[in-house]
């Protein structure tokens, strides 16, 4: 199992460079559902309806997470860590999954390398 990233996500379904690695783990990946309001924010930014949008993601093969408690917690403790990497609360739900889960994370951002966490973290390009 491993967590995607919007911007890992986006790349998939933009045909970006590194969806290949994408599409190989999309069987086994998860999401939060702050990831998803991104990338459902991405595609209603360019003009389609959130919901089928929603629907087609619904129907994939990726396991849709809810934001918890918990993980919300270990989305603030990593506050103080990766502010001075500029990651946004929705860089930090996917790291806390993959925090709480104890699983990879994926992602397209290269600064996550250099966070340092105990974590393996795929960087997409």
């Amino acid at each position: 199992m491993i967590v995607l990233d919007a911007s890992a996500l986006l790349a998939f379904l933009f045909r970006e460079r590194g969806q290949e690695q994408v599409e190989r783990v999309l069987a086994t990946s998860c999401l939060s559902t702050v990831n998803l309001a991104e990338v459902l924010g991405r595609f209603t930014r360019d003009g389609h309806d959130a919901a089928s949008s929603l629907q087609h993601l619904l129907s994939s093969p990726i396991e849709i997470v809810p934001f918890s408690a918990n993980q919300a917690a270990l989305a603030a403790a990593l506050l103080p860590r990766t502010r001075p990497f500029g990651l946004s609360l929705g860089d930090r739900a996917c790291l806390a999954l993959g925090l709480y889960r104890n699983i990879p994370v994926m992602t397209a951002d290269r600064t996550w390398k250099r966070i340092g966490l105990d974590l393996d973290v795929q960087v997409l390009r």
